[in-house]
């Protein structure tokens, strides 16, 4: 297991486990990043991450990212 914030582009993986505060879960589990799904990095640029999950694509920033586990 490891932050997906570590992650390079084109690798994917399973959310295992979402840490940090209960309102920082719900806003990532609003995007679509629940454990279980599947979510691959995209690209990265300037210290974002661009991450595709559930058929989206969605950007955070790298301190989210880490709150991800895969």
């Amino acid at each position: 297991m490891m932050p997906l914030g570590m992650a390079n582009v084109g690798d994917a993986g399973t959310i295992q486990k979402i840490t940090g505060r209960d309102e920082v879960r719900q806003h990532l589990a609003e995007l679509g990043f629940v454990v279980g799904e599947t979510v691959q990095v995209v690209s990265e640029m300037g210290g974002n991450m661009i991450l595709s999950v559930k058929d989206s694509r969605i950007a955070l920033d790298k301190t989210m990212a880490m709150r991800i586990m895969v």
